[in-house]
């Protein structure tokens, strides 16, 4: 890594570069390489430049951020990309990230996030603003493969006991919990998994092998 994390801005209002320019190059760590308008032009200088860190718009005419990010790979394999975005909306980030994003960021952040992003970034972490992880997270469950991968190690240890016929009181005494964090953990797995009563869990224990 470079001394100073290199940056590209591409957005295309320029009094939004201008402002992320301001809070970005006052930091001694950072240093803007370049700047461009739109999608095309932030490949043509992503290739120029190979700045280690392009703050991409999602939306910018001619080409847009999420096509951009695509083809970022093929001009600067070594590039990590940060999504900007007005939107909240699952859907924009799950194609933002799927296009190889590193991070998403709402653009009405502040100033620390957008520092701690391009850092977390340039580390090769991953950033998602505050805002958008709740829609991340109810997306990653509509489309996760398995859902018992939501669940935590704890959540599995107490689904299995449901699914067996343990009460709250039971499963307290084994794992040495109150009944009110047993009642807690219940209550999670239940929304976790979009199911609505103990007889839907015991189904799903079934089919997921934790009970014969």
């Amino acid at each position: 890594m470079r001394e100073k994390i290199h940056i590209l801005l591409a957005d295309d209002h320029a009094v939004v570069r201008q402002g992320f320019k301001m809070i970005l190059a006052a930091q001694p760590d950072m240093e803007i390489v370049g700047e461009a308008g739109n999608g095309r032009e932030a490949l043509d200088l992503a290739g120029q430049l190979q700045p280690d860190v392009i703050v991409m718009d999602v939306a910018m005419p001619e080409l847009n951020g999420i096509e951009a990010t695509r083809r970022v790979a093929d001009v600067s394999p070594r590039t990590r990309v940060l999504a900007l975005s007005m939107h909240k909306d699952s859907v924009y980030v799950r194609e933002i990230l799927r296009a190889g994003a590193r991070g998403y960021l709402l653009k009405d952040s502040i100033s620390s996030d957008l520092l701690a992003a391009v850092r977390a970034i340039a580390r090769g972490e991953g950033y998602l603003s505050p805002g958008v992880s709740d829609a991340v997270l109810n997306d990653y469950r509509r489309h996760v493969t398995d859902p018992i991968d939501l669940l935590t190690s704890r959540e599995r240890e107490v689904l299995q006991m449901i699914a067996e016929g343990k009460t709250n009181k039971d499963i307290a005494t084994v794992l040495n919990l109150s009944v009110y964090t047993v009642d807690a953990h219940r209550g999670r797995i239940m929304e976790k998994l979009n199911v609505h009563s103990v007889t839907d869990l015991v189904r799903f224990a079934v089919r997921c092998g934790l009970v014969d």
